[in-house]
Parts: structure tokens; C-alpha cells; sequence
């Protein structure tokens, strides 16, 4: 209702509804992405593909670059281009096998790619290389990939996430959309019941990039 008022008033001062329309949308999209965080970025497709360009024209002048594969190779997952960025990282194991990001990217591409197997031991690996890689994100891609096939070794890789961050908003959100697709029902309404717990004792500052997570289990009934 709220909306229609503003789109009547706006209307009356342009005189145009088409434009009225556009301020409206233009408007709300600010105040989602300063307060909410809903949305997502317009412009962050378009910095990460001109990243990408120049990464690309430094690697056909320095083919050897280790760095620039390995951040161009994230670009690409970013993309769901997984093949293209499984070759770059690919490249780069042999000099940086001791990295745990380079095994972990190794890992999230293969499980995208469906090779489960091989993606489990380069997830595996990268947690023996660092115990706290991206704040237990393996455990949660590989319950991801093994939700369907194997539900049971999916929920014990979820429990590992919580283990190892247990103070995520969007890590229990996410713990409950996998109990959601496991259909255990229960669990996944604790899951999000418990973002909105984490949420609430936030101090203020952490609560803008949490946000999104709280609504979202809101929504969900969490």
C-alpha cells in the first residue's frame, strides 16, 4: 500500500508513470541494498568480468602467474564456469599443492562438475591443510553434493559445519535449506530458528551484513 502512494506521488510530481516507476524501483533497490542486502549487486557482474578481462591479457603476456590463475579461477567459479576454471587451477596444484584454497577450489569445481569422489578428497585435503578454510565451507559443499546420493553422510558433513561455525547466521540458514531437500522438517525449522537467535545477540555493526540470512529464515518460519 505503501508503494502504491509513493508510485501515486511520484506520478503527480513527474507526470510521467513510466519514470515514476523507474525512480520507485531505483529507490527501493538502494534501500534494500544499504539496509537489507536482499538483492544483489548490479554492478559487481561487471567489475568481476573486467577483472577478469585483465587478468586474462596478464596471463597471455605471463603465462606463469600462479596468483592471477588462482584469483582468475575464483572469478570463474563466481560464474559457474567450472570446467575453464578447473583447468586454471589445475595448472597451478603441481607449485601450490600445500594450498589449501587451491584444494578447496579443486574440490568445489569437481563437485559441480559431478565428479563426487575426487571433489570429497580435495575438500578433505584442504581441511587437513587448514581445519578452519573458509570457515568450514567444505563440510557444507560436500553436504550439498551428497544430499541425494548419500543423505546420511550429507547430514554428518552438516554437523561438521556447525561445529566449526557455529556463529553464522547464513551458516545455519543454509543448514536449514539442507535439512529442507533432506525433508527432515524439524531440523530445518530449529536451523533457522536458531539464525534468528545468532542474529538477535549480533552486536550492531555485524547485524548489516547478517541481515539478509535473518529475513531469509524469517520467511522460511524459522
Amino acid at each position: 500500500m505503501r508503494n502504491i502512494f509513493v508510485f501515486a506521488l511520484l506520478w503527480w510530481l513527474i507526470g510521467n508513470p513510466f519514470i515514476a516507476i523507474i525512480i520507485l524501483f531505483v529507490v527501493l533497490y538502494w534501500l534494500d541494498r544499504k539496509f537489507l542486502g536482499l538483492s544483489p549487486s548490479i554492478t559487481k557482474p561487471f567489475r568481476q568480468s573486467r577483472r577478469l578481462r585483465q587478468l586474462r591479457q596478464e596471463l597471455r603476456l605471463q603465462p606463469h602467474q600462479t596468483s592471477a590463475k588462482l584469483e582468475a579461477a575464483y572469478l570463474l567459479i563466481g560464474k559457474k564456469k567450472y570446467r575453464e576454471a578447473l583447468s586454471y587451477l589445475e595448472e597451478i596444484e603441481p607449485m601450490m599443492e600445500e594450498s589449501a584454497d587451491v584444494q578447496f577450489g579443486i574440490g568445489l569445481c569437481r563437485l559441480k562438475l559431478g565428479e563426487l569422489e575426487s571433489g570429497e578428497r580435495s575438500m578433505l585435503r584442504s581441511i587437513e591443510l587448514n581445519p578452519r578454510i573458509r570457515y568450514g565451507e567444505p563440510f557444507l559443499r560436500l553436504g550439498e553434493a551428497f544430499a541425494e546420493s548419500k543423505p546420511d553422510q550429507a547430514l554428518a558433513y552438516l554437523e561438521q559445519f556447525r561445529e566449526v561455525h557455529s556463529s553464522s547466521c547464513e551458516a545455519y540458514y543454509r543448514l536449514g535449506q539442507l535439512y529442507d531437500r533432506l525433508g527432515r522438517r524439524q531440523e530445518a525449522r530449529q536451523a533457522y530458528a536458531e539464525t534468528l537467535d545468532i542474529y538477535r545477540g549480533l552486536p550492531k555493526y555485524k547485524k548489516r551484513s547478517e541481515r539478509r540470512w535473518a529475513l531469509l529464515a524469517r520467511m522460511k518460519g524459522g
